[in-house]
């Protein structure tokens, strides 16, 4: 817990927590019994619990831009570090994730803690490793929505080995936001496969796997990053819509 301490985060226990989520607040908080969440906006269209890829943990600059630009457009965004994160920080050592399938457990966790504090729907999401534990969950129970910012469609430098088995199971709305150049599934390869007329896919133009275009573009991260999240917005904004909420 050091670590979160000195970055900022505030402890807190459920009760005041609870209150900062119907209140709209935010702000960074190391939770009694749950552990580090950053918390941003109003659930003017929902809630979404974004999580973090392999490499970097929620206080990434690509975290901390989707989540505050997500957050401006209504949605409330809560994100996490998993605990071999936490691990990561406290050592300052790198280690790698566990197997997903306990990521998975762990998000559950996060979900149905969330769940209890909340009175409507949860969407989950995640950038790259985040997003595909997000959908895992949502192939194993019901969520509002998926929205997933870099999907690994596959390992680098192995496209045989493809993660989609367990995309038919998800029945809720998905969106993954990906790069035209993502090493992990670019368009020309992704447009090859077959998934689930639910599962939208929406193309950030020239960007890799962290949505980084080449600089010849005129684009910037900065930018696709909030194209990003203004889509997200947008397929949040229309389920709401056609659910008649």
């Amino acid at each position: 817990m050091r670590h979160y301490v000195q970055q900022g985060y505030t402890e807190t226990n459920r009760t005041v927590f609870h209150q900062e989520l119907r209140e709209g607040g935010s702000g960074a908080f190391y939770l009694e019994g749950q552990g580090p969440v950053t918390l941003q906006g109003e659930p003017i269209l929902g809630h979404l619990l974004f999580a973090h890829g392999a490499g970097a943990g929620q206080d990434s600059a690509f975290m901390r831009q989707f989540a505050t630009s997500l957050a401006r457009q209504g949605v409330q965004v809560l994100t996490l570090d998993f605990a071999y994160m936490q691990q990561m920080h406290e050592s300052r050592r790198r280690r790698p994730p566990p197997k997903i399938d306990k990521l998975v457990d762990e998000l559950a966790q996060w979900y149905h803690f969330i769940e209890k504090l909340v009175p409507s729907p949860i969407w989950v999401g995640g950038k790259s490793m985040g997003g595909r534990v997000a959908s895992m969950l949502a192939a194993q129970q019901l969520v509002a929505g998926v929205i997933v910012t870099g999907y690994p469609f596959h390992p680098a430098r192995a496209p045989e080995k493809r993660r989609l088995a367990h995309w038919p199971q998800v029945m809720c709305p998905a969106l993954i936001a990906q790069g035209e150049r993502d090493p992990l599934g670019s368009r020309q390869e992704v447009e090859g496969y077959t998934l689930p007329a639910n599962v939208n896919i929406e193309w950030l133009t020239d960007g890799d796997h962290d949505f980084k275009p080449r600089r010849s573009t005129g684009l910037s991260q900065q930018i696709l990053i909030d194209e990003a999240a203004l889509l997200a917005a947008s397929f949040v904004r229309a389920r709401k819509t056609a659910c008649g909420e």
